[in-house]
């Protein structure tokens, strides 16, 4: 085990570790087609534990800073996101960074990619929000043993030191569910994505206790796992159509499986919501695109990234600030007609 030092480890660092040359190591680090794939292999493992990362704005590293926000999403293409990123953006400008913006697709290998990326890159600071099969925190050893400060939102994990930027997805879950109980379902399917992330398991936690609170049984054939797209969408309706006994309302955890069930709901013949109720998340314009317009949660996505970017830029001005590790926003139960049943 190596001990963390604050400082900037060079080939030579690696090389001593390793009882190599300083030449070997760099030529290693460069993929030499004479250095050993065994050799480079034991080279590179090494230099990744120590928390080497190639020198490429070496002038900069002189003075501490780059000036550089890396940041991690699961996926660009979603209104919620851009948002987000537009928050984001006018934090750094406005404190004179740049960003690096990566996305993960979703994938926990593609982030890991992304943050050796983002580490070698010597950025100042990271702001996450976590690919939906990402378990541990391991790949950001790196930047904990460097004190780089990491702010989590939205998708966030809890880990000594870091920042989480979230709503109450508990309380948003346990209102939407409340409200399509009022307006008199007793038969409430929940499609959900990943539970693994906390955005889709703390509404589900919201949505199952209240049911229980209302006197309604959880059947766990009413929830369903998907990767939150349209297709996720159109299969949970196909599974809908087979079903003899229909649900009389359904919580989706995003706008856009929302639109589409609602759509494909109104295909095959079954109105909304007087036969189904349909609630959606998030608020995307989408939402009141479709008819009828969908009932949501209004998730303040560019106040989500303000104040990430704000949390963040507080701890590289004070690395030894600890006062704070999670903020929670506020968010609004939208109501709109696709579940406004005769209760």
């Amino acid at each position: 085990m190596f001990v963390r030092e604050n400082r900037d480890i060079t080939i030579y660092d690696v090389a001593k570790a390793l009882g190599l040359s300083p030449s070997t190591v760099s030529r290693a680090l460069k993929n030499h087609p004479h250095i050993s794939s065994a050799t480079k292999k034991k080279i590179l493992a090494c230099a990744s534990e120590m928390g080497y990362r190639h020198n490429k704005f070496a002038s900069n590293l002189r003075q501490k800073r780059t000036n550089t926000i890396g940041v991690v999403v699961p996926k660009l293409k979603s209104y919620f996101m851009a948002s987000v990123l537009s928050g984001i953006e006018k934090e750094t400008s406005g404190n004179g960074y740049g960003l690096i913006i990566t996305q993960s697709q979703e994938s926990w290998e593609k982030e890991i990619v992304c943050i050796n990326t983002l580490f070698n890159s010597s950025v100042d600071g990271l702001l996450v929000s976590l690919a939906s099969d990402t378990e541990n925190a391991n790949h950001f050893k790196s930047f904990f043993n460097r004190g780089i400060p990491i702010v989590f939102f939205d998708r966030v994990m809890d880990c000594n030191g870091c920042v989480n930027v979230v709503i109450d997805n508990y309380k948003a879950g346990y209102e939407l569910t409340s409200h399509l109980i009022s307006r008199g379902c007793r038969r409430i399917m929940h499609l959900g994505g990943n539970m693994l992330r906390n955005v889709y398991y703390e509404r589900f936690r919201g949505y199952r206790q209240a049911l229980i609170d209302n006197n309604i049984e959880f059947d766990n054939k009413m929830l369903v796992v998907g990767d939150m797209s349209n297709k996720s969408g159109i299969d949970l309706v196909n599974s809908i159509l087979k079903m003899k006994h229909r649900p009389d309302g359904i919580f989706t955890s995003n706008d856009t499986t929302g639109v589409t069930i609602i759509l494909e709901l109104q295909k095959a013949g079954i109105r909304v919501p007087d036969e189904i109720a349909v609630a959606g998340f998030n608020n995307e314009p989408v939402s009141q695109y479709v008819t009828p317009n969908l009932t949501t949660v209004d998730y303040p996505a560019r106040e989500m990234g303000e104040l990430a970017m704000k949390m963040l830029l507080n701890k590289l001005n004070d690395p030894k600030d600890q006062n704070l590790n999670a903020v929670i926003l506020n968010h609004k139960l939208i109501i709109r007609q696709s579940s406004l049943k005769e209760s």
